[in-house]
């Protein structure tokens, strides 16, 4: 399987190395690294050239945002699994490698998150669940719900038929901070089958300047506001793009099924999923019947 690793940089200028650094002393070497400069106002470009000739770098004329270096990163990539990379974090030596070994073990895997070892300002372990788990598919849940199945930018990485899917999406503005939300969203909107791999192979630099990470504080009603509208734009566009048909609630008892061991919570969403589905009362009890028992044999 040929690798890509994608890492877009605005005005690290003193992180980005080590970022590209650490993708290029892996255990196993990736097949391409590709680094966007999203027109920063920093010396990144000047810094950037200096490594060049080990990576190919793409030095936007116009800042347009995460999004817009998402993409412009996966056009000019070739790879089978493609890799994310924020310029202020790091791989550990063995991610790749470990990745790697996950995906040829796990041939159904489309889309991979880890944990992360926060580094910096905060030290501790960012783990989105206590042990390595098959996440099955969400696409009904994610539609329905709005469930977010995934990780920070720089843990993530999916398979090439993923994000062809996924990409492009014309609403750059929308997505300047906070384009992993089109990542893990997008995934499983497409159907892609997810993992958690329990293994904190990616550090994240918490340093106060974070484009999102630590900010909660500062977001008023009216950001919160256009978060949503933006979503709201974001799943309108997937939907047409898909071509999804209404009523996609009547299945997701079959969504629900497709984890092997859920957790309360996740019963708990398909459970609502389906209590507000439309279709007839009889055909209602039997599928919150069938999960039910499907989570009482199989639960976490």
């Amino acid at each position: 399987m040929k690798t890509s690793i994608i890492i877009n940089n605005y005005n690290y200028q003193d992180y980005v190395i080590e970022a590209i650094d650490s993708a290029i002393h892996q255990t196993i070497p990736a097949d391409e690294i590709i680094v966007i400069d999203d027109c920063s106002s920093d010396r990144s470009a000047e810094i950037l050239k200096t490594k060049s000739a080990q990576v190919h770098l793409i030095l936007k004329d116009k800042n347009e945002g995460q999004l817009s270096a998402f993409q412009a990163g996966f056009d000019a990539s070739t790879g089978d699994i493609i890799f994310f990379l924020d310029a202020d974090d790091l791989y550990i030596n063995a991610y790749l490698e470990t990745a790697l070994t996950f995906y040829k073990d796990h041939p159904d895997c489309d889309f991979l998150f880890t944990s992360a070892e926060l580094f910096g300002n905060e030290e501790r372990i960012a783990a989105c669940y206590d042990r390595t788990r098959d996440l099955g598919f969400s696409k009904i849940s994610t539609l329905y719900r709005r469930t977010w199945i995934g990780h920070r930018t720089s843990t993530v990485s999916m398979k090439r038929r993923v994000l062809e899917r996924i990409f492009p999406i014309p609403y750059l503005e929308d997505w300047r901070i906070r384009a992993d939300d089109c990542l893990c969203y997008g995934a499983s909107i497409a159907n892609a089958h997810k993992y958690y791999l329990h293994q904190p192979l990616v550090k994240y630099r918490v340093h106060g300047n974070n484009g999102h990470y630590g900010k909660s504080k500062t977001r008023s009603q009216d950001y919160l506001q256009q978060y949503d509208q933006a979503i709201d734009r974001l799943f309108r566009f997937w939907i047409a793009k898909f071509n999804e048909v209404e009523n996609l609630d009547q299945f997701a008892d079959r969504e629900f099924q497709s984890i092997p061991h859920p957790t309360q919570q996740e019963f708990d969403t398909f459970f609502s999923i389906i209590r507000c589905a439309h279709v007839s009362k009889l055909r209602k009890a039997i599928v919150l019947v069938s999960i039910y028992l499907y989570f009482l044999r199989h639960r976490q």
